[in-house]
């Protein structure tokens, strides 16, 4: 079955940086886009970053983080990166990585496959 498999996470002082990892298995690698959203307590689940996999296809990054974070994919490790820079208190969360064969990729309701996630906990 497929899994995805989130790691990285920890408690960093403002304005430091993180890279999570996400590794995909059960799956065609290259024939899923996959997207990171975030959580923070009693806040609903938000857009993070996305990667496709279409012809075409690129990166796309919420508002909120644009600047900030580098999503990125290693087909050899069917891993997905997310580097995030200059973080800060608001970046606080649990991030999930997703899976989609959609196209759509910004929007969670595309997404087919979630990892369980993992802690990000920025420090003042």
């Amino acid at each position: 079955q497929v899994q995805l498999v989130e790691s990285g996470g920890g408690l960093v002082q403002a304005g430091g940086s993180l890279k999570l990892s996400c590794v995909a298995s059960g799956l065609t690698f290259g024939r899923f886009g996959f997207g990171w959203f975030r959580q923070a307590p009693g806040k609903e689940r938000e857009f993070v970053a996305a990667t496709g996999w279409r012809f075409g296809d690129g990166t796309y990054y919420g508002e909120s983080v644009r600047g900030r974070v580098t999503i990125s994919r290693d087909s050899s490790e069917n891993t997905v990166y997310l580097q995030m820079n200059s973080l800060q208190p608001e970046d606080t969360g649990v991030y999930f990585c997703s899976a989609t064969k959609g196209s759509r990729y910004t929007a969670q309701s595309q997404y087919e496959y979630w990892g369980q996630g993992t802690q990000v906990t920025v420090s003042s």
